[in-house]
């Protein structure tokens, strides 16, 4: 664990495995981190949005729980960036195969959960005074 949050914050060491790649890739590989972080800056956004100018719903603290959820989601993502970021540019430079991910899917997934719990909340009347 401690090997991979270091590769994170020490380009060197990350610069010491394999061969340098092509240069194109390690940038598509930037662009990509960069689009993620873009992602989770949005999610961290909306949640703060959400805390601020949604009006209270009818249950109690779910506009809290759903700001709440949406900058851990964020936050996650960001953090899922990096790392996603550091082990494909470990494995460029190895000659390996890109390293698979669920996260794209997981994180669909959850927006999408959360996109239709909001639906029903709107369907069902749920904005309080």
């Amino acid at each position: 664990m401690l090997g991979t949050i270091r590769q994170w914050f020490d380009p060197h060491e990350l610069r010491e495995v394999g061969s340098t790649p092509d240069y194109r890739f390690s940038l598509a590989n930037e662009r990509t981190f960069l689009a993620w972080i873009r992602t989770a800056l949005a999610l961290v956004g909306g949640g703060l949005a959400v805390a601020q100018f949604l009006p209270p719903l009818g249950t109690s603290y779910i506009r809290e729980a759903l700001a709440v959820i949406l900058m851990l989601l964020g936050g996650g993502c960001a953090l899922r960036a990096v790392d996603h970021w550091a082990r494909c540019e470990r494995a460029m430079r190895e000659g390996r195969d890109l390293p698979a991910s669920r996260f794209p899917a997981l994180l669909a997934l959850a927006i999408g959960l959360g996109a239709l719990i909001l639906i029903i909340v709107v369907l069902l009347g749920g904005t309080g005074d």
